[in-house]
């Protein structure tokens, strides 16, 4: 196998590696970030950077474009529970594009998904309607007027 070829496996490998990796990994191992670059036609740039908290927890997202430049940022807050409650994302020119609220019921189900713009101006809600076994039944959009623009169903089969 040409050498060129074995680094680039490599690369593949750990780049997957550093993708696989759970939230108690994150925690067990204090990992404080990852990234992931791309080589190819003998260029390497970054795709992806993660940064995450003592809990192994996502707090920054920030993605990069084919060439490496940035693309967006996302922000992430939680819960006691680990449940994102909060996301932020920007653009490259760190200008916020968008933000999202989420809402949980007592059974940590996400009932609730606000989608304002970077002005704070709501653009639209989601809202979701679990089975009795905690599968997601439905998912309605309402658009910031309160007209339903949306309705998604869930279906399941089992044996």
């Amino acid at each position: 196998m040409k050498p060129v070829l074995k680094i680039f496996l490599l690369f593949v490998f750990s780049t997957f590696l550093s993708l696989a990796q759970s939230k108690k990994e994150i925690k067990k191992n204090n990992i404080k970030s990852t990234t992931t670059s791309d080589l190819e036609n003998g260029k390497t740039s970054n795709n992806k950077k993660s940064i995450y908290d003592k809990n192994g927890e996502t707090i920054e997202e920030t993605d990069y474009d084919k060439d490496g430049n940035l693309k967006t940022i996302r922000k992430f807050k939680y819960n006691k529970d680990g449940d994102v409650t909060e996301e932020e994302e920007y653009d490259a020119k760190t200008k916020q594009t968008e933000k999202k609220i989420y809402k949980y019921n007592s059974l940590g189900e996400k009932t609730e998904e606000l989608v304002l713009d970077g002005t704070g101006k709501i653009i639209k809600t989601h809202y979701y309607l679990y089975t009795p076994r905690g599968l997601k039944k439905e998912k309605k959009t309402v658009d910031a007027s309160g007209k339903v623009t949306c309705i998604r169903t869930y279906t399941y089969e089992f044996n």
